[in-house]
């Protein structure tokens, strides 16, 4: 069983036994009133422009940049997608895509809009209390940055001091408000009274930094500072960055959130719950160091920004930004240190997938005294124009520290190879094919040498790798690999292969769509089909499978497991399988577009109005053509089923006779091969027999 944390998370326990903390589950009954009330065309048209098309609604996606509407939700199947960039997805899945929220955010989310109250069950006492004490930490941080922010507003030493403060740096009053800025007064106590007049825990109010502890007095820590919040992905207040004002070498130029259960600095990019949006539609991350960095690129309407803080990268920080896009692009600044920060996470980085280059800030200044200074248009075509690759730059700095010194030059050979070959997914075989090459000539070394070094740093950590596997795991990796070395597929066994894994997903697809129709007048579609294909080898998709299981164990429960159920399967494999497959009745072709697309004005308004009016006027005058390039809702339910179960016995006959003939080629007695021979002659009549069912010619 899986659990949530406060957050969204999941967290699963690692053995029997194990602790699990911060555990918290939204009831089951909470989940189904959700279920029961959503309305996907109030949610999605909430954040998009919806018009009616026929059955269906038609938009410009939110997920991607588009002047001609692609993003089509249908309220009957509870579905969207967008047929530009491919997004798909139900009600839930649409909130955590747009929001970027987790399963459980979403969840509350929805509760919200609807009014539903949420029913929370927990596990263990000490779960229970550790999940109060996690969302009392939310509760007291929106208090104080509710108190900052009305005391840099509201009162004179606020205005004077952190005001005027945001205001040179050039902050609007806007943007202040955006980023919920405050300021805490010079007064020891101020902000400790009001907590504690509010009955706040004085131990949680010393877990969350506020408030420190002098002399066995509680006094306010951040007395004196500008105060930045910092934001979870959903927008609650995780902990603060508290800037001094004053000269002041004993202390230091910022204090933040000590760690606690719900601030775990390496999981955190500043300003991420302000840029995920921007991030995912410019399909690119600007890194950044500081929070001034961040609010002033935002303020020049450069969004998609985020800060690390300048501490090294880690790889939840990493797989927050792969979250949003594969391509960051690191802006700091050109002195010394910002090159060693910029450097530091870059392994990781590669690891993760992520495309990744390095933008230094001239002039001794930083992205936001630079921003300032040349303006918004001037700053992106500065980053665009100065990109540069990261291996590269980390080759160029390594090769100019290292000098005429040999030593230090074959080290830094060695710590390209090995860089390069943490590119090590399949997809980026060809990227670290061309740093090979570029390295090996900037380097001044033979490219096959050090191809060489890569492919041994690559085998070191595989051999790594495998010693960590059990040895039955190592031994079925062995064999798997020994049966695909023999097995010598080509181009045209892969063509195959694909068509058998549509063909398999169209027996998914009919369970959905026909299941729980009738067959006949004694069982149902679905029974059918299982009937048919007791023998599960027919199926290799292991999700194909899954989902097949998943419709029987709830037809034996006696329950109608209808397409909705899967939609939103807490299952989110499931959930996804069957969003992909439930297509919309009327697609878009190629051809369609290019021919169709000059209608008449009389044909355009009937399309505005409706799609199928539309299609009625249309196919009056092209009436083949369009027969030809849109697909018409016919029952041919029995005819789908019967040829897509008849496909899978068909491949299984084949299957069958292959292994037959391989079986042949072997040395055998008179008695055996005459048993292969009948066996042989015994399959090809079967295959003969289900060919001219499904009108399909036999190739020999």
């Amino acid at each position: 069983m899986c659990f949530f944390t406060p957050t969204g998370d999941f967290l699963l326990p690692a053995r029997a036994g194990s602790c699990i903390f911060a555990v918290l589950m939204i009831s089951q009954n909470t989940i189904q009133q959700i279920l029961g009330r959503l309305d996907i065309i109030d949610v999605v048209g909430s954040f998009v422009k919806l018009k009616k098309r026929g059955t269906n609604y038609l938009g410009l996606c939110p997920f991607h940049n588009e002047k001609t509407p692609s993003f089509t939700v249908s309220p009957s199947k509870e579905i969207y997608k967008c047929f530009g960039c491919g997004r798909s997805g139900n009600t839930i899945s649409f909130v955590m895509e747009h929001e970027k929220y987790s399963y459980v955010e979403a969840l509350k989310w929805l509760a919200s809009r609807y009014n539903i109250e949420i029913e929370e069950t927990f596990q263990t006492d000490e779960q229970r209390q550790q999940q109060q004490s996690a969302d009392s930490l939310y509760i007291i941080n929106s208090f104080a940055q509710q108190f900052f922010s009305k005391v840099l507003f509201e009162t004179e030493e606020g205005q004077d001091i952190g005001l005027s403060y945001f205001k040179e740096r050039g902050f609007r009053e806007d943007i202040i408000r955006k980023f919920q800025l405050g300021y805490s007064p010079e007064q020891r106590d101020a902000f400790t009274k009001e907590a504690i007049a509010k009955q706040y825990s004085p131990e949680l109010l010393l877990k969350t930094g506020l408030v420190a502890n002098r002399n066995d007095q509680l006094m306010d820590n951040y007395r004196g500072r500008v105060i930045f919040p910092v934001h979870s992905q959903s927008g609650k207040v995780l902990g603060f960055g508290a800037r001094i004002l004053k000269t002041n070498d004993k202390a230091p130029k910022y204090i933040n959130t000590p760690e606690n259960e719900i601030y775990v600095k390496s999981k955190i990019l500043y300003g991420s719950y302000f840029a995920r949006q921007a991030i995912d539609k410019a399909d690119e991350c600007l890194l950044v160091e500081g929070y001034t960095d961040v609010i002033s690129l935002h303020q020049a309407g450069i969004e998609n920004v985020v800060a690390s803080g300048g501490t090294s990268l880690t790889q939840d920080q990493l797989r927050l930004v792969k979250k949003y896009t594969n391509n960051l692009t690191i802006v700091y600044d050109g002195d010394a240190a910002g090159v060693r920060a910029a450097l530091r996470g870059l392994d990781l980085a590669l690891e993760e997938g992520l495309n990744v280059k390095l933008v230094l800030i001239p002039d001794k200044e930083d992205p936001d005294s630079y921003v300032n200074k040349v303006g918004a248009a001037a700053f992106i075509q500065f980053v665009q124009k100065n990109k540069k690759d990261f291996i590269l730059f980390q080759l160029e700095v390594a090769l100019k520290d290292a000098g005429n010194d040999s030593t230090r030059k074959a080290d830094v050979v060695n710590r390209m190879a090995e860089t390069i070959s943490k590119i090590n997914k399949a997809e980026d075989f060809t990227k670290q094919q061309d740093y090979i090459k570029q390295c090996s000539e900037i380097l001044k070394i033979d490219e096959s040498g050090l191809h060489a070094l890569v492919n041994k740093f690559i085998r070191d950590r595989i051999a790594t790798q495998e010693r960590k596997l059990p040895f039955e795991e190592a031994r079925q990796h062995e064999e798997n690999a020994r049966q695909a070395e023999q097995t010598n597929y080509d181009d045209a066994t892969f063509t195959l292969l694909f068509k058998d894994e549509l063909q398999e997903k169209e027996i998914a697809r009919i369970l959905l769509e026909h299941g729980i129709r009738n067959w006949d007048s004694s069982k149902l579609i679905a029974d059918h089909i299982f009937e048919e294909m007791v023998d599960e080898s027919l199926i290799d998709n292991a999700e194909v499978i899954r989902l097949i299981h998943s419709f029987k164990d709830v037809l034996q429960k006696g329950s109608t497991p209808d397409k909705n159920f899967f939609i939103y399967h807490t299952d989110a494999k499931l959930s996804a399988l069957a969003v992909s497959l439930l297509n919309f009745p009327y697609e878009e072709s190629d051809h369609w577009r290019r021919e169709f697309s000059q209608t008449t004005g009389y044909q355009q308004q009937l399309f505005e109005q409706n799609y199928e009016d539309f299609i009625r006027t249309v196919s009056k005058d092209n009436g083949s053509e369009l027969m030809r390039y849109l697909k018409m809702d016919e029952d041919r339910t029995h005819e789908e089923v019967e040829s897509a179960i008849n496909y899978l016995k068909l491949r299984k006959i084949k299957r069958m006779l292959l292994e037959n003939q391989v079986d042949l080629e072997k040395p055998h007695t008179t008695g055996e091969y005459e048993m292969l021979h009948r066996t042989h002659e015994h399959l090809k009549q079967m295959e003969i027999e289900l060919t001219k069912k499904m009108g399909t010619a036999i190739i020999r």
